[in-house]
């Protein structure tokens, strides 16, 4: 099964694939290293890979923007299975700490960094790429250029370990999601869909939460990102906790529809968190 993930190698989203697909039992999986998250969606959504892995969403700095969006593009595909993975940053580089006058990586990496740098690399310039892995591919063999990457990206490139850990919260975590085609369930412990509404009214989205919240289904995230449009208009990312059986969130689901414009619901999966090392 070929898997599609940001890549390249080394990155937090291989080492989540390497963990979806062992939850999954898939044997034998084929990992595909894609450049953007949008591309990760769009392999899978083509038929170009059986599944995909993404962030969706971190602990400290909020959604993964690019994948609400591809996730919206996208309503034909349903999420399998999600992940809590610990994100543990380093810092790597070629030479020393006090030389370093560039610092590359993912834009949420240099966010989740932000207070170490202030504090340790103040007058470093900070340079946002794709991936963290490809942060660390392009650092390697410099002086004066460092990576925020993972420990792992430091092997697959052959870099010094400058720093460990920088994120600025021990318990930063991201979950990733197991995207994949076919059809989706409705029963699972955590649900995701995502809608927009017909007019922008006063009251239409406590109407449209109404149909959670008489049925005791918690929201445990609730998210808009604009619809790009027009200003003011969004697009409302839920995701619910769910007790047994599918009938709750089909009934929701029901009262829901006719107050949405668009309604893309991504299923019912189970998700694993893991313990930091």
């Amino acid at each position: 099964m070929r898997i599609a993930f940001l890549g390249p190698v080394g990155t937090y989203g291989e080492q989540a694939a390497i963990r979806l697909c062992a939850l999954e039992e898939i044997e034998a999986p084929q990992f595909m290293p894609q450049v953007g998250i949008r591309a990760v969606v769009k392999a899978v959504a083509e038929g170009r890979c059986e599944a995909a892995v993404v962030p969706v969403e971190n602990s400290v700095e909020g959604g993964v923007t690019a994948c609400m969006d591809a996730l919206w593009e996208h309503p034909e595909l349903r999420v399998a299975r999600a992940l809590v993975l610990p994100i543990r940053h380093a810092l790597l580089g070629s030479g020393p700490l006090e030389g370093v006058s560039e610092v590359l990586s993912h834009p949420q990496a240099l966010a989740q960094c932000s207070q170490w740098l202030g504090e340790q690399l103040p007058a470093a310039l900070q340079l946002p790429t794709s991936s963290t892995a490809d942060a660390a591919r392009m650092v390697a063999g410099s002086r004066f250029r460092a990576a925020i990457a993972s420990l792992q990206a430091a092997e697959e490139h052959g870099l010094e370990v400058l720093a460990y850990p920088i994120n600025d919260v021990a318990g930063n975590c991201t979950r990733f999601l197991l995207l994949r085609q076919g059809e989706r369930t409705l029963a699972g412990p955590l649900a995701s869909l995502a809608f927009s509404l017909h007019a922008n009214r006063p009251g239409a989205l406590l109407e449209a939460l109404a149909c959670f919240a008489h049925r005791d289904l918690n929201m445990t995230r609730i998210e808009s990102r604009p619809s790009k449009r027009e200003m003011g208009e969004y697009i409302f990312f839920v995701d619910l906790e769910l007790p047994q059986g599918e009938a709750p969130l089909q009934q929701a689901l029901e009262e829901l529809r006719p107050l949405c414009e668009h309604l893309a619901v991504f299923g019912a999966y189970p998700i694993t968190q893991l313990e930091a090392a």
